[in-house]
């Protein structure tokens, strides 16, 4: 089964996310980005959904600081900032895909399947 980590430090967010994806993928919790970025190598997650707005460490840092050492691995920006500059800087942070909250189930159920091949 394929690991997800979920970056993502509001509980009620994680909860939706760990609903919409428990029956398909394992997922794994980081709170803050510095968390995100030591689970990326410590876990081996298959693709990363990641908080834009996290305590310690915001999710364009944690973005960076991973893809540096793993730029293979997928990483999703999640945030509630759906403006496109938004969009942009997470992407020119390394972000693969973007998705704005609220989340919903078939939306990022598919950009995941998009993400990882459906394998």
């Amino acid at each position: 089964m394929k690991r997800i980590l979920v970056a993502e430090d509001n509980d009620s967010n994680y909860l939706l996310m760990n609903f919409i994806l428990k029956n398909n993928y394992e997922i794994l919790r980081a709170v803050n980005g510095k968390d995100a970025v030591e689970k990326s190598t410590t876990e081996h997650p298959d693709l990363i959904l990641m908080d834009m707005k996290m305590p310690m460490m915001d999710g364009i840092e944690a973005t960076r600081l991973i893809k540096a050492n793993h730029p293979e691995l997928p990483i999703v920006a999640v945030t509630a900032n759906a403006f496109d500059s938004d969009r942009q800087k997470a992407l020119e942070a390394g972000c693969d895909d973007f998705l704005a909250k609220p989340v919903t189930a078939a939306g990022c159920l598919q950009c995941i399947a998009n993400l990882l091949h459906n394998s």
